[in-house]
């Protein structure tokens, strides 16, 4: 199993390695975050 790299960091909704965003805990693409924002409790202003 990997320790370190792109690999260790997938997305939670999609499995895909591109663009995870880890801040607070998020690993989500930038894909699936568009989708999964308001249900997970974030606003757009």
């Amino acid at each position: 199993m990997k320790k370190y790299g792109k690999g260790t960091k997938v997305c939670r909704a999609c499995g895909s390695h591109n663009g995870v965003i880890r801040k607070y805990g998020l690993f989500y693409c930038r894909k699936c975050w568009r989708e999964e924002a308001k249900k997970v409790g974030f606003k757009k202003y």
